[in-house]
């Protein structure tokens, strides 16, 4: 998982950074597939997002099928019911209704699989956003769930990383050839944090990294920009189309 992440800080294209995820997951927590959903686990809308070796398994499924994927039986409610965000299985948060249940008996028609678990990112609220990892044969073991609870802190990294990326995407001239400075993704995601004032504690936090890695961070786009302090850097950034004017944002 290490090379994923090495691999979704290099990348730019926040539609991307998701599928790097699906790939490599699964066989780290002892599954065969994957959905990842980025927003709300309910029944009536989101979109869901494939690991490649099962997507085309998805492409004729009807509203109805899809509705019952969407809602994340039964790890919404579970989650919703209590604030812990731990990794959990099917068949624990459910009991025997698991086995009996629609969406059960939909994955079995669909992937042959008879076991899920859930992995919520750990700073999700409302709604619950995360990682459906499923299997064949037996349960997920405590030590696989134990080894997704330790994946959560990256995943929630990757997730703010895409959640910057996109909105770097969305705020600096999409449709142009905005000049890159030599920053990486990482320092253009710092960059934009910069704009919101905040300090470098809360930039790690945001970013699940050290404050020390933030300076780190902090000091290279100094370097690339040719500035030495904040607000010189934001301006910069701004006279070079890096991030957005305050006249872009109205």
């Amino acid at each position: 998982m290490l090379s994923v992440a090495v691999a979704a800080l290099h990348e730019r294209d926040p539609d991307l950074l998701w599928p790097l995820v699906a790939a490599a997951l699964p066989e780290l927590c002892g599954g065969e597939a994957l959905i990842y959903k980025l927003d709300d686990w309910s029944e009536d809308g989101g979109t869901l997002g494939l690991s490649s070796d099962v997507a085309p398994e998805f492409g004729g499924l009807g509203e109805e099928a899809m509705g019952l994927l969407r809602q994340g039986y039964p790890f919404a409610g579970h989650y919703a019911a209590a604030p812990d965000r731990v990794p959990v299985t099917a068949r624990t948060a459910a009991g025997r209704a698991w086995g009996a249940s629609r969406t059960a008996r939909l994955l079995d028609e669909l992937l042959d699989v008879d076991h899920v678990l859930g992995i919520p990112l750990p700073e999700s609220g409302s709604p619950i956003t995360g990682c459906l990892v499923y299997r064949s044969g037996r349960d997920f073991t405590e030590d696989e769930v134990r080894v997704a609870g330790r994946l959560q802190p990256l995943l929630s990294g990757i997730e703010q990383q895409r959640q910057l990326l996109e909105r770097w995407r969305r705020t600096v001239a999409p449709d142009a050839e905005t000049p890159e400075a030599g920053l990486t993704p990482r320092e253009t995601t710092v960059l934009l944090l910069l704009t919101d004032a905040l300090t470098a504690a809360a930039m790690g936090r945001r970013l699940g990294i050290s404050e020390r890695t933030v300076h780190k961070h902090v000091a290279n786009i100094y370097r690339k920009l040719g500035t030495h302090d904040r607000l010189g850097t934001v301006l910069r950034a701004q006279q070079l189309g890096l991030v957005p004017t305050p006249a872009s944002l109205r």
